[in-house]
């Protein structure tokens, strides 16, 4: 099956490379760029690309921001107070737990 994710890991661009639409029967793909078209295997090892990084992208989501990194770096090197560290580094290790590589 034809998915925007598996051409996206491939390296081509929605609306710039490619076009799917559903005309009733199904996902149909008209190409638009001057690379060649992938195959059907290659848009399945794109899809299962996409696909084994589904731990990394829930986990991204779930992560303290970059501003709650920054600030507790801040804290524990400066200013020499790890709690916010040790915090963060606690809700770390809990998204890694509900999100492993395994699953």
């Amino acid at each position: 099956m034809i998915t925007e994710k598996a051409l996206r890991q491939l390296g081509f661009k929605s609306r710039v490379d490619f076009k799917l639409y559903d005309d009733g029967d199904g996902v149909q793909m008209e190409w638009l760029s001057n690379e060649p078209q992938p195959s059907d295997a290659e848009i399945a090892v794109g899809q299962a690309a996409w696909d084994s990084q589904e731990y990394a992208r829930k986990r991204l989501a779930e992560y303290p921001s970059i501003d709650e990194l920054t600030v507790a770096l801040w804290e524990g090197v400066v200013e020499e107070r790890m709690a916010a560290v040790t915090r963060l580094e606690g809700e770390r290790q809990a998204v890694k737990a509900k999100y492993p590589k395994d699953s």
